[in-house]
């Protein structure tokens, strides 16, 4: 069964890759909406970019999993959000970046963590106790929000500071309302979930599929980092790749020899 839910889950991942790629970036589409708008288009991208923000959203599914009270909840999602606002707001202020692909392959490296350390991970094959949960989120959190700022700095941001700042502070809150949205309707699901015998039996199946999921965004994130550092080196230099697909165009495979008996 576990195995069989594994094998649904990579299929799914897989298969849903360019979707994901593409909702957890930023469009051409949106960033002209921002050129347009005012601060009330940051705080919707945000929003937005929260929600769809699969990496993100995998690792707050590992963080609550297995909390179920409201405090213990509100502490380590606080501590998360700390977290990413710092370097959301001083990286993207400063114009402190890096490879985004690689930001998000080290997120991808959260997500297998938590999994991993929800399974027990350390103490069966490290026989040690798990780090302390509550600075490795603080920690994942900074990380997170690195990741939110290298996206948030592919837009133009203008140059009067103040106003930058606005910008900046607007995504943030916007992301806070996604983050909110998204985490009550988790611990919703996993509140129903812990009462039905079922939650015992494939918890640990969960957080296992949690560490695949992260492994897969890994590749997926590597995989771009190095079609973006060396387009060319895939055996299919990026003109021949163009004409490769021209060369199946339908009408071009056509063979008008044969239109006659």
């Amino acid at each position: 069964m576990h195995k069989r839910l594994l094998r649904g889950l990579a299929a799914g991942l897989a298969l849903a890759a360019p979707l994901l790629a593409l909702a957890h970036g930023i469009s051409e589409a949106d960033q002209q909406r921002m050129l347009d708008g005012g601060y009330l288009m940051y705080v919707m991208l945000g929003a937005t970019h929260m929600i769809t923000g699969y990496d993100h959203l995998l690792f707050l599914f590992g963080v609550v999993f297995f909390l179920t009270g409201f405090k213990d909840i509100a502490k380590f999602v606080t501590v998360f959000t700390l977290g990413h606002c710092i370097t959301l707001i001083l990286a993207t202020y400063l114009q402190i970046t890096w490879n985004f692909y690689l930001v998000d392959a080290a997120i991808a490296i959260s997500v297998i963590y938590k999994g991993f350390d929800n399974n027990g991970g350390f103490q069966k094959y490290f026989d040690m106790k798990s780090p302390n949960l509550l600075a490795a989120v603080f920690g994942f959190g900074l990380l997170h929000g690195f990741g939110l700022s290298t996206r948030l700095q592919q837009l133009p941001l203008g140059d009067d500071n103040l106003a930058i700042l606005g910008r900046i502070l607007s995504f943030n809150l916007g992301v806070e309302i996604g983050q909110i949205l998204a985490l009550v309707v988790m611990v919703g699901l996993l509140a129903i979930w812990r009462r039905r015998a079922s939650f015992k039996r494939f918890s640990y199946a969960a957080n296992l599929a949690l560490v695949w999921a992260g492994a897969l965004l890994l590749l997926m994130q590597l995989h771009g980092y190095q079609h973006s550092a060396d387009p060319d080196g895939f055996g299919f230099p990026r003109q021949e790749h163009k004409h490769a697909h021209e060369d199946m165009d339908v009408d071009k495979a056509a063979d008008p020899s044969r239109d006659k008996l």
